[in-house]
């Protein structure tokens, strides 16, 4: 039994927790470096996470008003107060349903702004897809006549030896043909 007491003779749990010395966190940090403490004696049990505090909500307005007084004359010394807490209820209810519809406005601008940025967004990568295409197919188009001017050189050397007045004059039209127009004019927009 000696083994189960305290100094004040009250018998113990067995199994018990050893008591910890009360320590009083004097900042924030030591505050924060307790409870990880606290925390990390026992690394098996779930930490407690506290659910988002809730929204305010005014009270609904009364569907039916029987006290109907204001701070006018008739009115006892204690109604008026009466009258300036529904007063300053309704006004906070007010209020609260003018913050509520002007962030559902903002919400909804936010909405439109964003697709509006999207639809823009998309706009720019169709017009860089077709710029791109459209070089692409001027780089085939480049390679092709190249090759079809080395194919024609090739058999233009064999009808030289036929004709070369009529070949320099045709090679001078090729040549022309073969010239592409300057994809881009300095100075201009």
């Amino acid at each position: 039994m000696a083994a189960h007491t305290q100094k004040n003779n009250k018998p113990r749990k067995p199994g018990g927790k050893e008591s910890q010395p009360l320590i009083i966190a004097k900042t924030p940090a030591e505050e924060q470096r307790l409870k990880l403490e606290r925390l990390m004696r026992n690394p098996d049990k779930p930490a407690p996470i506290p659910d988002r505090p809730k929204e305010w909500n005014p009270r609904a307005p009364p569907e039916f008003v029987r006290d109907v007084m204001g701070s006018s004359a008739g009115a006892g010394s204690g109604e008026f107060h009466v009258y300036r807490h529904l007063r300053r209820r309704e006004y906070q209810r007010q209020d609260f349903l003018d913050k509520i519809s002007e962030k559902v406005n903002e919400d909804i601008e936010y909405l439109d702004k964003v697709e509006l940025n999207k639809q823009a967004a998309d706009d720019r990568t169709a017009k860089r897809r077709k710029k791109r295409e459209k070089l692409k197919r001027k780089m085939r188009m480049a390679k092709m006549a190249k090759l079809e001017s080395k194919n024609k050189g090739e058999d233009d050397a064999e009808k030289s030896s036929e004709s070369s007045s009529e070949d320099d004059g045709e090679r001078e039209r090729e040549a022309e043909d073969d010239a592409e127009a300057p994809s881009f004019i300095m100075g201009r927009k």
